[in-house]
């Protein structure tokens, strides 16, 4: 346990460095003013919380110091903490009954999906459970040869299909694949997209549906990979991909590289979607599973 929570303090050390670090100065040991409010609401946007629930955090304190009386900013801190705390969900447990139980995994270019994938692969290959890789990313051909060095490694099998070919037909087959060899979990590759570009969205509606045809109820999970290092930017593309293909879960890629964690608040409060997993460095164990306690503790330096 020690060891985990040392993994997430320097994971997330660059967060608790910026913004989240000088919370810890303004909470000293002085009187709560007006100018105490402002800045602590300055801090928390900086961070990365988004307006709207940075507005939510200030008012829920606010209310809590006219509750109790405090009037030291000290007697701030532990009170933010179980806030900040408070607005994380738990992180679901995952349902593997179906077999094969079907991942899609999506996000915009250079979000990391790839990578994230192929730890994903390692992780479950770890737990005992047999994977096998969809390389749908058909306009990429690192991305392809990136999933076949991790499936060499691995031992878990790669359905791939021609440069620049149709990624709803290597999906299909990467599902009637996983269905015929029975296994457990199968973790589809699709090629980054901006949230902007309409015809590419389409596309990626296209996969989802091709998928369910070729195994009813699938997919069963839609995971959206998000750069941390991208901020409030991360927001708008969440939207996007939620609207078009069911996202079930979130997955922040890069967390070690941001100082931008506080927009996990944001994802939570405006999306409603959990975050399943977070990339604490390049190593294939560090992608954790989403820990809301040792984030927490993570981003104010504790």
């Amino acid at each position: 346990m020690a060891e985990l929570l040392s993994r997430w303090r320097a994971g997330l050390s660059k967060t608790s460095k910026s913004a989240f670090g000088r919370i810890a100065g303004l909470l000293g040991a002085t009187e709560i003013k007006q100018e105490t409010w402002d800045d602590l609401e300055s801090l928390l946007i900086q961070a990365d919380l988004g307006i709207e629930a940075t507005a939510n955090v200030i008012a829920s304190l606010q209310r809590l110091v006219r509750e109790r009386g405090l009037t030291r900013a000290n007697e701030l801190s532990s009170a933010l903490r179980a806030d900040l705390r408070s607005r994380l969900t738990a992180v679901p447990v995952l349902d593997w009954s179906a077999k094969p139980s079907v991942v899609l995994v999506v996000g915009v270019n250079g979000s990391g999906k790839t990578t994230t994938i192929a730890k994903l692969g390692k992780r479950f290959v770890d737990e005992g459970r047999s994977v096998l890789f969809g390389a749908a990313d058909t306009f990429r051909a690192a991305a392809v040869d990136q999933l076949q060095v991790w499936g060499d490694r691995l031992k878990v099998e790669v359905v791939a299909g021609a440069p620049e070919g149709d990624p709803g037909a290597v999906a299909f087959s990467a599902v009637q694949a996983g269905v015929a060899r029975k296994v457990d979990i199968i973790l589809i590759d699709t090629a980054g997209r901006l949230h902007t570009r309409f015809n590419l969205m389409e596309e990626l509606k296209k996969v989802y549906r091709v998928v369910g045809k070729a195994l009813d109820g699938a997919p069963h999970e839609v995971w959206l990979v998000l750069d941390a290092t991208t901020g409030q930017n991360a927001l708008q593309q969440a939207r996007a991909f939620k609207d078009a293909v069911k996202v079930s879960g979130v997955i922040l890629s890069k967390l070690d590289s941001s100082a931008h964690g506080g927009m996990a608040f944001a994802i939570q409060r405006e999306l409603g979607l959990p975050i399943l997993f977070a990339g604490l460095g390049e190593q294939p164990d560090d992608l954790q599973p989403f820990d809301a306690d040792a984030f927490v503790d993570g981003i104010l330096g504790s």
